[in-house]
């Protein structure tokens, strides 16, 4: 179900067929945002799971831009908006307990997510643990500085030993503040949530959304 945050962000909602559910989970898109790999990603976590599942658009608004442009465009987006659809995007899940999971940029957001305090556990795959160079904007904290006034425990990153936006001394950077870190050797940025990325590797991601949903779930 389409429906729109206070901020006028679009966003999925999809509740399992039993109704709303006590549990939520927040879903952050990479940086295509909302598509119907997300819609059918939302639908599929919520039977699998039982919980009521929302993601949001990264870039509301500017839905059109393509890949290229949406990065360029990545230092212009502000932690408060985006941080503050997280949030209202659990409010309108409804759950008592919501969790927040995201990939690539929003990965980088679910981990920014942390210092809200809005979520029991954050889950980034491959998220960047530090803001790259050419994001970096007046509206773009640091990742790491956000996770500081939160609860780094409450962290499972899923990492790509290959993948070049998280190079092993920001991973040893993250580990470090007391979050668990699943490293997968060999694998490459975005080999988890899309199937038809080259980079996609069906057994390492199965074993990760087998771990991460077990640890939500926890």
């Amino acid at each position: 179900m389409r429906i729109e945050l206070p901020s006028g962000t679009a966003a999925e909602v999809v509740h399992p067929s039993s109704g709303p559910a006590g549990r939520g989970l927040v879903v952050t898109p990479d940086v295509m945002g909302m598509r119907p790999l997300f819609d059918d990603l939302v639908a599929r976590l919520a039977v699998e799971t039982g919980w009521s599942v929302a993601a949001f658009e990264l870039y509301p608004d500017r839905e059109h831009l393509e890949v290229a442009d949406r990065l360029a465009a990545a230092s212009t987006l502000d932690d408060d908006r985006v941080l503050g659809d997280a949030s209202a995007a659990a409010d309108a899940i409804g759950a008592n307990v919501v969790s927040i999971l995201g990939f690539c940029m929003g990965g980088m957001y679910a981990l920014k997510a942390v210092g809200s305090g809005r979520f029991e556990r954050s889950c980034p795959f491959y998220g960047m643990v530090h803001v790259p160079e050419a994001w970096r904007g007046p509206g773009q904290g640091e990742p790491l500085d956000a996770l500081a006034t939160g609860d780094p425990a409450s962290v499972l990153a899923v990492i790509g030993t290959a993948d070049a936006w998280t190079p092993p001394d920001h991973v040893d950077d993250l580990e470090a503040t007391g979050a668990t870190v699943l490293r997968y050797e060999g694998a490459d940025h975005g080999f988890v949530h899309d199937a038809s990325r080259p980079a996609h590797r069906a057994d390492d991601a199965a074993d990760a959304w087998r771990r991460v949903l077990d640890w939500l779930a926890g």
